[in-house]
């Protein structure tokens, strides 16, 4: 059990005792539902809430056994999700059929909770081969309810002989919606991302078409100035378009593993460079999406500014370091073996757009940049948060 969920233990009243000790038995189950709903409120892994209504189940009922089937609609038939007390095997394994022929198909067909205290005896529906096979002799069943439409069947089975009764019923009804509620949340959450990714796939496509645009615009100009301004607009809006397509194809939409994306940016820039050499060194490191737009562009930069001005026989190697010195530290460092910067240069106040582009990104995201004399060539390192 779950330090979230540990409670006193609910012993079960025998049949014929008095008030005080079916009060005593309520009290705990109420308790235990408490806690659960406390964790669950917490938790954002619907696996974990699952797993947790199982153990709750089990132990408010005094049962050995506990599970979760989930209905799988286009199978027409369930399979256990979640549970404690059973062989290995079961858990994301079986399956059940959803007819009316067992309690579970019972209980989800019909809409209503189920008991069986004598599942031998039974004459609603028979005994799946999975309660034999644990020699389970009575069960109690009910729905697990979503806002639109039911999600499966929460049981508690037993292998003693004994009563599951209506007061049993509420309590693992008031378990079961937990999860109804986390089901419905977690269908909520995966729509908007879902929503999220398709918006940034249309970003990216978006992004893909002005960049064509000035493409088509640079080689239609016959001033050479003009051609080299539309060519690095395009390279910029090509970086931002890597982060959106990047996030289309990922289950995260709101960061972006920093290491992965810069190692791709620097495959590309190697291959609008041919004659340098880019040597990409980075650590794993997550950052938000609009850290990771900013700090990409000023890559994207610094390596085109190293390209064209560091060198003057054209060629030669560019070096780009991405560590995390501490948990929340991210530094960035772009450098080269050329013939270093002019005396006195501010490039904040520079001229060259590149450069007050750097600048200004760093200090939009709160962080420090300096120009350093590499000696030789010139390193630029920034210093910024990772959150």
């Amino acid at each position: 059990m779950s330090k979230n969920t540990e409670g006193a233990q609910p012993v079960a009243p025998e049949q014929g005792s008095d008030a005080a000790e079916e009060l005593a038995y309520r009290l705990c189950q109420q308790e235990l539902t408490t806690q659960f709903s406390l964790f669950a409120l917490k938790s954002t892994d619907l696996n974990q809430v699952l797993q947790e209504a199982v153990r709750v189940s089990a132990r408010g009922l005094q049962s050995e056994l506990s599970k979760v089937v989930e209905f799988l609609p286009d199978e027409k038939r369930f399979i256990v999700r979640a549970g404690v007390g059973w062989k290995p095997s079961v858990v994301n394994e079986a399956h059940m059929g959803a007819d009316a022929e067992n309690p579970a198909g019972f209980a989800f067909q019909t809409g209503r909770p189920v008991i069986s205290n004598h599942l031998a005896g039974e004459s609603r529906f028979r005994t799946p081969q999975l309660l034999v096979e644990h020699g389970v002799k009575r069960a109690i069943n009910v729905i697990i309810q979503g806002e639109s439409e039911p999600y499966g069947v929460l049981e508690v089975d037993s292998t003693n002989q004994g009563r599951f009764t209506e007061a049993d019923i509420a309590f693992l009804q008031g378990v079961a919606n937990v999860p109804g509620v986390a089901i419905e949340r977690q269908r909520v959450l995966d729509s908007q991302e879902a929503l999220t990714r398709e918006i940034n796939h249309r970003v990216k496509n978006s992004l893909q078409l002005v960049a064509g645009l000035l493409n088509m615009q640079a080689r239609g100009s016959q001033d050479a100035g003009l051609q080299q301004a539309l060519s690095d607009a395009e390279t910029r809006v090509h970086t931002i378009a890597r982060v959106h397509d990047r996030l289309w194809r990922s289950n995260e939409v709101s960061s972006i593993d920093l290491s992965e994306f810069v190692s791709e940016l620097c495959a590309t820039l190697q291959e609008t460079v041919p004659q340098h050499i880019i040597t990409c060194e980075v650590e794993p490191v997550v950052v938000t999406t609009d850290r990771a737009i900013a700090i990409g562009l000023m890559v994207n930069e610094l390596v085109t500014n190293a390209a064209k001005y560091a060198y003057s026989n054209g060629s030669g190697d560019i070096l780009i370091r991405l560590s995390t010195p501490t948990e929340r530290l991210v530094r960035l460092e772009v450098s080269e073996r050329g013939e270093g910067l002019p005396p006195n240069l501010d490039p904040s106040r520079s001229k060259s757009l590149g450069m007050r582009l750097v600048s200004s990104l760093a200090r939009q995201l709160g962080g420090r940049t300096e120009w350093q004399d590499a000696q030789p060539g010139t390193r630029v390192v920034l210093e910024l948060s990772s959150e």
